[in-house]
């Protein structure tokens, strides 16, 4: 114990008291203790136990912004129906009233697309003309996804005053697949453009 003393007492910044500086090397030496054999393993084992959570907790949060992704995908397939639907409606508004209840000029017109969103290749859209307030019968066209339009019925008249058209568009939502449609509709009077 002296020369363990001796030396702890001649190092600069520890206590020059004996007692002060003996209790500090057996508590330093008390803290150096080898491993039992018991506790020889529990390392591994803990550093493969945190592994394991790291990795659930990365795979959840990669999980996690896939669907995040999908609901947003979602969301603008929603917008672009809204927009798309709301493009047809304005275009069909700023037509002559001949030109509207024009069967073959309103085929032509829906063999492009509303807008040049990539929402449209994945569509179906239907227009449906009938005269307002009382129909004598439907024109209905439908535009697949393709791009082909079909003239589904023809009406027996439009008439010459009011026209109500029916615009709506229907897809497969990407997240789950599920059927969505998105529609409107407005009256159109025949008269002058300001």
């Amino acid at each position: 114990m002296t020369k363990l003393s001796d030396f702890l007492n001649s190092a600069k910044g520890f206590p020059k008291d004996e007692n002060d500086g003996i209790s500090f090397a057996i508590i330093s030496i008390r803290s150096m203790k080898i491993q039992t054999r018991a506790q020889a393993g529990t390392t591994l084992t803990e550093s493969l136990c945190a592994a394991l959570v790291v990795a659930v907790f990365f795979a959840s949060m990669f999980e996690l912004n896939a669907v995040c992704l999908k609901y947003i995908d979602s969301t603008k397939e929603s917008v672009a129906a809204l927009q798309a639907v709301q493009d047809r409606a304005e275009t069909l508004r700023n037509l002559a009233f001949t030109d509207l209840t024009s069967t073959s000029y309103v085929q032509t017109l829906m063999a492009a697309a509303p807008n040049s969103s990539d929402y449209c290749g994945k569509a179906t859209e239907t227009v449906a003309i009938r005269a307002y307030p009382t129909a004598n019968g439907t024109t209905q066209f439908t535009r697949a996804s393709n791009g082909t339009v079909t003239t589904n019925t023809t009406a027996t008249s439009l008439g010459s005053t009011l026209v109500q058209v029916d615009i709506s568009t229907t897809w497969n939502m990407t997240l789950g697949g599920r059927p969505r449609s998105e529609q409107t509709s407005i009256i159109v009077s025949n008269g002058t453009k300001k």
